[in-house]
């Protein structure tokens, strides 16, 4: 049986990409009826917060002012979406 998928597509001030996911990862991940492009843009805030936490509180030597800032306005959004921060969800504090 052949197994439904979507394109997931993102644009970004002119570059693109492209790949396919199973919707039956999206569907098992939704929560309260959420599409499977919310569930693809929560994951994908989930990723880059981690990622920016990562880089500028676990590695090595100083990561500069720029960085630190692009960290605190991914988790403000990550925060504003998900109604809680990142410390929070993740159980991840320092």
């Amino acid at each position: 049986m052949a197994q439904e998928s979507a394109t997931v597509s993102i644009e970004m001030d002119g570059d693109s990409d492209e790949f396919e996911i199973p919707l039956a990862l999206t569907e098992a991940l939704s929560e309260d009826e959420e599409s499977s492009a919310e569930v693809v843009g929560n994951l994908a805030l989930l990723g880059l917060a981690q990622q920016a936490h990562g880089i500028v509180h676990h590695g090595h030597g100083d990561v500069g002012e720029a960085l630190e800032a692009a960290e605190e306005a991914t988790l403000d959004e990550f925060e504003e979406r998900f109604g809680q921060s990142f410390q929070e969800m993740t159980g991840h504090n320092h």
